[in-house]
């Protein structure tokens, strides 16, 4: 039942996205093409992609969404949906459906959409009851208590009611004393004379010994318990707890991109973004290539070897900027301010960072990511491993063509340990605190910000 209830989200998820599909297939069979032969599937591919985004946005697949709250996120959804897609109908120059199409797909939307999204909601309150509600004592009074009491009094769905706290003598009192009913001497004559459905073990590590005297307690009045085991204080708060096996497994530094939908979410965004860049932007290639052949004797690229995703070395695409005698450094030399090896040409593509426009090739080969920490260079990347802390979780994923610190003007030189741990620290946070809108706005910021081009020589 558990495992069917996280399931939730993703058949809600499905509903909408065979909804569209079932919508925008009739409504082109009706007024446009009986043949299909015309059918615009990239039109219906942006559909898709455009109705996660906002779903994401509304968060309208929240596991503890309440039935609802789902319909209503589902009413504020809908309307932003049609309102980008008459925008885009209006402004956008490509041949488009006819206008009967798109006002059959608008209503016809909801019509079909509407009664699936009740007969989930109708599954979901099957599966969860509302209705009852459980008495539930907690075993500790301590911060991982105060932890629990938060988390049950911030559910979206009633389901609890927290008939006090059992104190144990080593913790520090960090609830309510008012709310502490009794202590781990005597809970077997507070279980005898009050009514509890669950208990919620929340105890530190320190007394663990205690556990095995309230699963005693807990199993002779016939109470279920919920163990909260105190990871938090020891691997912080990145962490995801699965099975092995028969045994249970934590998963160490647990990031949003380690999410299967979240990672295969964010690779289709790479491909698809990556490969309307390439066809958009192919005349701004053709000039370039050009002029760098123009400005100084030389191939059109510079294919260094940079260090990827695991540490694993990959060979980076990008205008060459730069004199060919370059190479007989080794590439072991930084780029410096009025540097006499970057060429005419180079300046002004370093400024606007057009030299790494053929990154998107890279992405495309699955080597880089759209957005990411910067690659560097393999003797570069020693040095930060041996003087910043924690740098190589960098390498986790892919590396990025742009990134959170080059948008907050951390970008260029490593030459000081503050420039060194601030980049480090902005692509960190930028993995822990991963969502797709925060990538849209790193794209936005790299063409738009004036800080991202702060340090750029």
């Amino acid at each position: 039942m558990i495992k069917l209830r996280h399931r939730i989200p993703v058949l809600y998820l499905g509903g909408d996205v065979l909804t569209l599909f079932m919508t925008f297939i009739f409504s082109f069979y009706l007024f446009e093409d009986k043949n299909f032969q015309g059918l615009k599937w990239s039109i219906l591919l942006a559909l898709v992609l455009l109705w996660f985004f906002i779903g994401y946005w509304r968060k309208l697949y929240e596991i503890n969404n309440s039935a609802n709250l789902r319909i209503l996120n589902y009413f504020r959804t809908y309307p932003i949906l049609i309102a980008i897609v008459l925008v885009l109908y209006s402004v956008v120059p490509f041949e488009l459906p006819n206008v009967n199409v798109v006002i059959a797909f608008i209503l016809g939307f909801p019509v079909v959409a509407i009664p699936i999204n009740l007969l989930m909601a109708n599954i979901d309150n099957q599966i969860v009851p509302h209705n009852s509600t459980k008495r539930t004592l907690i075993a500790g009074i301590g911060r991982l208590a105060g932890d629990v009491e938060k988390r049950l009094n911030s559910r979206l769905k009633p389901g609890y009611e927290i008939a006090g706290y059992i104190k144990c003598k080593k913790e520090d009192c960090v609830v309510g004393q008012d709310k502490v009913v009794g202590d781990l001497k005597h809970i077997h004559d507070y279980l005898k004379n009050n009514q509890v459905d669950e208990i919620v073990i929340a105890l530190p590590v320190k007394v663990s010994k205690k556990v095995r005297n309230i699963l005693s307690a807990a199993d002779y009045h016939g109470v279920r318990v919920k163990y909260i085991p105190d990871y938090q204080n020891l691997l912080g708060t990145q962490y995801k707890v699965t099975r092995f096996g028969h045994l249970d497994a934590v998963n160490v530094r647990q990031l949003p991109l380690d999410e299967t939908s979240a990672f295969l979410f964010k690779g289709s965004f790479d491909k698809i973004f990556s490969f309307v860049a390439i066809v958009l932007l192919l005349p701004i290639f053709l000039i370039l290539s050009v002029l760098v052949k123009l400005d100084s004797p030389g191939p059109i690229f510079y294919c260094p070897i940079r260090i990827g995703k695991g540490g694993r070395p990959f060979r980076v695409y990008k205008f060459r900027s730069m004199r060919e005698n370059d190479a007989a450094s080794g590439g072991y030399l930084s780029t410096q301010v009025n540097d006499i090896r970057i060429t005419r040409l180079g300046k002004f593509m370093r400024k606007y960072s057009l030299d790494e426009l053929p990154q998107f090739l890279n992405v495309l080969l699955g080597d880089m990511s759209v957005v990411g920490p910067r690659p560097h260079r393999s003797y570069l990347n020693q040095q930060l491993q041996e003087s910043v802390d924690k740098y190589m979780l960098r390498h986790y994923f892919k590396p990025g063509i742009t990134g959170w610190a080059q948008v907050n003007g951390w970008r260029g030189p490593t030459e000081t340990q503050e420039q060194r741990a601030q980049r480090t620290l902005h692509d960190l946070w930028y993995m822990e605190n991963w969502t797709p809108w925060l990538d849209l706005k790193i794209v936005y910021l790299t063409i738009f910000s004036r800080k991202a081009y702060k340090s750029a020589y």
